[in-house]
């Protein structure tokens, strides 16, 4: 009641000020290989416990690394990581399925063959990892953004600690998202658990030039309810409602993947991502409770990538709470190009890129 008080009447709070903000080689290093997974976007991450998590990542390349460039590659829709240990001990491995002949494929797969999935967030309660997957089909554009969404499904793992060429997701489709319509709109895009309670969070998206106006959107559902979709509720105006057509945006120009994290020393929680999606700007912004309201923009990052190669673009910016320590954001994003030919003749680019940003 009291988080509810701070919506209807509240301001957000003052936002913290950034004392440091830098790449962190070592944490990006990590996760560059010359065999295997060489390469994917996405980068949601999962805690399975103090020292175990899950990477979530959509498109994957699959290969070896020759001379900065990527040979014999295929590409696959998605894929996961385990990240075991902390520290020093930390390892890293890499899942990929294999499909008929023995060739790479994706871990989830839409259950009527058609289009394919992304991961998104995922939320783990009850022994059940559930993942959610936005699915999409190609389009006539020969562009890098050649696709586009039609519905969203969310995918259920029992025992996700076992190895993930195991796994046997079970599928059911998520009725909160209209993707193809003028305003389009979807949940998926950051889950965080809070006492009782999982926070989902969303977009929406209206026309606009040059990017369409997206705003965030916030449902909360029991944390071990989240495929019980009678169990959701949808903020709306300070309050939350069954209808998840009265959710009302919130925080302008976010991206559709982001993170929602706390920051303990601060009290206060952090919405991450790239602004307006596509962006060399990762922005966050602060609220008193995990729905909100939230502060204006904060500038955390500047990707140094854009300004250097107009070919290529950064985005899919968010936050790993179980990576960071004290008043800090360990942050991920990725730079992609505007055409598939310099991702394959340039290993530099389509890994997850790490900074650290401390706060106060």
């Amino acid at each position: 009641m009291i988080a509810l008080l701070l919506v209807c009447l509240g301001a957000p709070p003052a936002p913290p000020a950034v004392v440091k903000s830098e790449p962190d080689a070592a944490l990006t290093a990590s996760f560059r290989q010359k065999d295997g997974w060489v390469g994917g976007d996405g980068a949601f991450s999962v805690s399975l416990g103090e020292k175990r998590a899950l990477w979530l990542f959509s498109d994957t390349w699959v290969g070896a690394v020759r001379d900065g460039k990527r040979k014999d590659v295929e590409l696959v829709n998605n894929s996961v990581g385990v990240e075991d240990g902390t520290g020093a001990d930390r390892k890293l491995s890499f899942a990929i399925q294999k499909g008929a002949k023995g060739k790479p494929a994706a871990l989830f797969t839409p259950p009527d063959g058609e289009g394919w999935f992304w991961q998104f967030a995922g939320h783990v309660a009850d022994d059940k990892l559930h993942v959610f997957l936005p699915r999409f089909e190609k389009t006539s554009d020969p562009g890098a953004f050649g696709f586009r969404g039609f519905d969203l499904w969310l995918g259920t793992v029992a025992r996700p600690d076992a190895d993930p060429l195991k796994w046997k997701p079970e599928y059911t489709k998520v009725p909160f998202a209209d993707l193809t319509g003028k305003r389009k709109w979807a949940f998926g895009s950051a889950v965080l658990t809070v006492g009782d309670f999982a926070y989902v969070y969303g977009y929406e998206e209206t026309p606009s030039k040059p990017f369409p106006v997206r705003k965030l959107l916030t449902a909360r559902v029991p944390r071990d309810k989240l495929a019980d979709f009678k169990a959701w509720r949808f903020l709306a105006n300070g309050e939350w409602t069954a209808d998840p057509k009265d959710a009302a945006g919130q925080a302008d120009k976010v991206a559709v993947e982001l993170s929602v994290s706390y920051l303990p020393g601060l009290k206060q929680y952090a919405l991450v991502h790239t602004e307006n999606g596509l962006s060399d700007r990762i922005v966050g912004r602060f609220a008193p409770a995990p729905e909100g309201p939230w502060s204006d923009p904060v500038l955390l990052y500047t990707c140094p990538e854009m300004k250097k190669d107009k070919r290529v673009f950064s985005y899919a910016a968010k936050a790993h709470s179980h990576l960071a320590t004290g008043n800090e954001l360990v942050i991920s994003y990725v730079v992609n190009s505007f055409d598939l030919g310099p991702v394959v003749n340039n290993a530099e680019l389509y890994w997850p890129l790490f900074v650290r940003v401390r706060l106060k």
